[in-house]
């Protein structure tokens, strides 16, 4: 993105006094300016809705310290990050301003964060994302992805003793319709909302673990993707708090439950061209859509410090959790990392994508869709090629039968992501020299905060930040 010029800025303000007339007919008295930090929590300023063009022509000022936060609000002292001296600006983009139905009265859009000379911020996690998609518009190519989101639904009092407690308000069993009906109510409300505030939900259900549930929503332009999961999981918080009940979208709620993941869905097109479909490649892959998915694969170590980006993390990362433990790709296979998907006979070129399933919402959307981005765009360049597919779940093969097989196992702490997070030359490329070292900095953070903490006591320490 270039410099905010002055004829930028009157147009911006022009854009949101158009708007002005009709969200105070919809009784909008507020405007939520979100964005997520690189820890993951959404942070937010918010505006009165008159001074909305002010703020869409000059931004709202806040501090860059929160570049260098954790979860648990403490800040490191980076290379490039959590110092008390500057400001930024906070730029609503007002494309993807929203009524927020489950907050009445408010109205929601995602920002870019500049610099007070206009520039884009060299750590906003958005602008990356922007930049990432016009480099692979320039050769041609788009992508199309998707978040799936899980949260589990707790009773607000917790237990007397201990009111922090994660008690499951559903009691159900996993996927059972009982467990639906249960939240008869609150899912109807939710699915509403969604819909009210634009949201094309493709299958809402319930999951595995003890109250929890997912929403799976339609494929975007990368940006639009990460924007439509942010606005979901703030949907979903809303909702919830409306029925009295309290939401976790942390990857492990207890330690010995199944975690909640954040799984990414995407596909490369070219030209209207689906190229996950219709090429000579295994399972029908172009050449291009094979080369994306192998620089997803080759390069899933060091995504996993974007994408499972907490300690508690690698309390859900285990074999044989569905949760894809090893860097491998298959079929419909569900214990991969990477799972191809076809769609069905008919759909394929609309509908043929992979799956990434090793990372969760703990992650930084725009991180983490920036750096898969990366990742495939490194795999184009060095037309990358895939092993074989795995059709079994690779914990059932002994280590040689893995080891012939080319599979190997995922980090399996946040410190040996944080490692191949730095030894990624591709990804330190994309990032920049300051966003990478935030990335490294904030994560040795929270491994010093967690240090000689049991695994309970993590769980409990992130159950209700994210």
């Amino acid at each position: 993105m270039d410099q905010l010029d002055q004829h930028t800025r009157d147009e911006r303000r022009a854009t949101a006094e158009g708007l002005l007339p009709d969200l105070e007919d919809a009784g909008v008295v507020g405007v939520a300016l979100p964005w997520v930090d690189t820890s993951g929590i959404t942070r937010v300023k918010t505006v009165p809705l008159a001074k909305l063009p002010s703020a869409a022509a000059w931004g709202v000022g806040m501090s860059p310290v929160f570049d260098g936060f954790l979860l648990d609000d403490s800040i490191v002292a980076g290379r490039f990050a959590g110092s008390a001296i500057g400001d930024l600006r906070l730029h609503p983009d007002l494309s993807r301003l929203t009524l927020l139905a489950g907050q009445p009265g408010w109205a929601w859009a995602p920002v870019d964060r500049y610099t007070q000379a206009g520039t884009p911020h060299v750590q906003c996690s958005r602008s990356l994302l922007r930049r990432l998609v016009a480099e692979l518009a320039d050769d041609g190519l788009t992508v199309r992805g998707a978040f799936e989101i899980e949260w589990v639904v707790a009773d607000p009092d917790g237990l007397p003793e201990d009111p922090d407690a994660f008690v499951p308000a559903l009691s159900g069993p996993a996927y059972g319709m009982t467990r639906l009906a249960e939240v008869s109510d609150y899912a109807r409300d939710l699915l509403e909302a969604l819909a009210a505030e634009g949201v094309r939900v493709d299958q809402f259900h319930p999951e595995y673990a003890g109250g929890q549930l997912e929403v799976s929503v339609g494929p975007e332009d990368p940006v639009g993707a990460a924007d439509t999961a942010l606005l979901v999981r703030n949907t979903i918080t809303a909702v919830s708090a409306q029925h009295g009940l309290r939401v976790s979208f942390s990857p492990k709620v207890t330690a010995d439950g199944v975690g909640n993941g954040g799984h990414v869905h995407l596909s490369l097109w070219r030209d209207g061209e689906n190229l996950m479909s219709g090429g000579d490649g295994t399972f029908g892959l172009t050449a291009e859509g094979e080369a994306f998915t192998a620089g997803l694969l080759g390069h899933l170590p060091g995504l996993l410090a974007v994408g499972a980006p907490s300690v508690a993390s690698y309390l859900r990362l285990v074999p044989s959790h569905w949760a894809g433990a090893f860097a491998a790709w298959g079929l419909e296979n569900r214990e991969a990392a990477v799972r191809f998907v076809t769609g069905p006979d008919g759909n394929r070129q609309s509908s043929a994508n992979v799956e990434v399933k090793s990372f969760d919402l703990a992650a930084n959307p725009y991180l983490l869709m920036a750096a898969c981005l990366a990742a495939g765009r490194a795999g184009l360049r060095a037309g990358g090629t895939l092993p074989d597919p795995i059709g079994v779940d690779p914990a059932s093969l002994s280590e040689e039968g893995r080891r012939e097989a080319g599979i190997h196992p995922l980090p399996a702490t946040l410190e040996e992501a944080v490692r191949a997070f730095e030894a990624d030359t591709a990804l330190a490329e994309a990032f920049g020299e300051e966003l990478h070292a935030t990335v490294v900095d904030v994560r040795r953070g929270e491994i010093a905060l967690f240090e000689n903490t049991s695994p309970e006591g993590v769980c409990r320490a992130t159950r209700w930040k994210h």
